[in-house]
């Protein structure tokens, strides 16, 4: 996966949050369909047995997907941009994880 394709949807869910009131259902719509796919084929990938991440990063992800998906669907039923504020870091801050150059 790669970090900037978390950034990316990380953009875009900021500017989501950022311009909640004067954005269209679609497109609100169109920026957490993004992330979810996104997060689908992380999980997807990362949880498979081909995978060779150590069992509890496996499980980690997979965690971490969950939420994701579950948090989208309260943004989703709560209308509230302030929701989006986890979605936001959490892709940062995978992203950043993934840039990060092992010592």
């Amino acid at each position: 996966m790669e970090a900037t394709l978390l950034m990316k949807a990380a953009a875009r869910l900021q500017l989501v949050k950022d311009e909640w009131d004067d954005l269209s259902l679609a497109e609100v719509d169109d920026a957490l369909i993004y992330n979810r796919k996104l997060w689908t084929v992380l999980v997807t990938s990362a949880t498979s047995e081909e995978s060779s991440l150590p069992l509890e990063i496996k499980n980690n992800i997979g965690s971490l997907g969950v939420f994701v998906f579950k948090q989208t669907m309260t943004v989703i039923t709560t209308q509230d941009p302030e929701k989006l504020g986890a979605l936001i870091s959490i892709n940062r801050t995978i992203a950043e994880g993934l840039r990060a150059k092992p010592e």
